[in-house]
């Protein structure tokens, strides 16, 4: 599989990225549901032998669970593979969560994980949020300080404005940033794809297939009831009813490049240059053996050009709805 460079790091990432926020299970308050664990870690293995060279996990996911099964299925892999996972969103004995970054936080968090990962260093480690807003710098302070000891390669962020990001800057480069994007959640496109293109931060876009719902198989009643996306708006009306008919409008151009919805939703994704990867969740071997088809091909643009107008139907259709 093709990989792009991670901003002006050393790290090469493939197109793709194994996203290993599902397989934590359902056991914490962003859970999706019972998981088996047998079939997460043969879905990681699977992407390895597919051609995938990173996967993305956090702390919080499962409540260190998630970053648990990584470390079984990339055993004796290691070298293989880059692994990036996340500090800032911290847990109580009763699975309460709230948001540090306090020097000593960050730290206790990154050891943590560097035990649950079973490995010595974190390729990239990112504050998840910036809801600990006051102690920005101060968290990103640590994860310097956490390169300089070697436990950490390089330090990117997640789901930060640019205001956070240049706060962070005044301390050390800012190798990344993680932020949602896809078809039906565009905000990055305006001001933070053209700020990282201009600053050399490089892209890697989560839920480019909004979280299950672009991959053309989504069915509201096989979601668990433990599953978070009940509370999430793009899973309630009028949203859920437009995006899914949006869906069938857009499938005849996936089979028009013999792919299908989840490749197409990847591949739009992918085709900003300063997208580095698209991080794919998988909890089964057959879904990361689809979704990697989202790589390594382009949409011509008069396609892009219908999905834009599509969307703006889409959108149209939930304001008529919502008055």
């Amino acid at each position: 599989m093709k990989t792009r460079q991670l901003g002006t790091t050393d790290l090469f990432l493939t197109e793709i990225g194994f996203g290993a926020w599902a397989i934590g299970g359902g056991n914490w308050a962003f859970g999706w549901g019972p998981q088996n664990n047998a079939e997460a870690i043969a879905a990681i293995r699977r992407s390895i032998e597919l051609g995938v060279n990173w996967i993305d996990t956090a702390a919080i996911y499962g409540l260190g669970h998630s970053e648990e099964l990584v470390a079984q299925a990339v055993k004796g892999h290691r070298k293989e593979v880059i692994i990036a996972t996340k500090c800032s969103m911290i847990w109580d004995e009763r699975g309460v969560i709230s948001n540090s970054l306090y020097a000593d936080s960050v730290r206790r968090e990154c050891i943590a994980s560097l035990r649950r990962l079973n490995t010595d260093y974190i390729d990239l480690y990112q504050i998840h949020w910036p809801s600990d807003d006051e102690r920005i710098e101060e968290g990103w302070e640590t994860i310097l300080r956490l390169m300089e000891e070697g436990k950490i390669r390089h330090g990117g962020v997640s789901n930060f404005t640019i205001n956070h990001i240049e706060r962070a800057q005044m301390v050390h480069p800012v190798s990344s940033l993680q932020p949602p994007y896809s078809m039906l959640d565009r905000g990055i496109e305006k001001e933070l794809l053209p700020y990282c293109q201009e600053k050399g931060i490089g892209i890697i876009a989560y839920s480019p297939m909004q979280n299950g719902l672009l991959t053309g198989k989504f069915d509201i009643a096989n979601v668990a009831e433990s599953d978070w996306r009940h509370r999430s708006p793009h899973f309630q009306e009028p949203a859920l009813s437009a995006s899914l008919k949006f869906i069938e409008e857009i499938r005849p151009i996936a089979e028009k490049y013999n792919k299908t919805v989840a490749q197409l939703a990847i591949a739009w994704v992918l085709r900003h240059e300063v997208v580095t990867s698209a991080i794919v969740g998988a909890r089964r071997p057959s879904q990361i053996e689809e979704t990697v088809g989202g790589a390594e091909w382009a949409l011509d643009e008069d396609d892009i050009k219908t999905i834009d107008e599509l969307l703006k139907k889409r959108l149209d259709a939930i304001k008529k709805k919502t008055k």
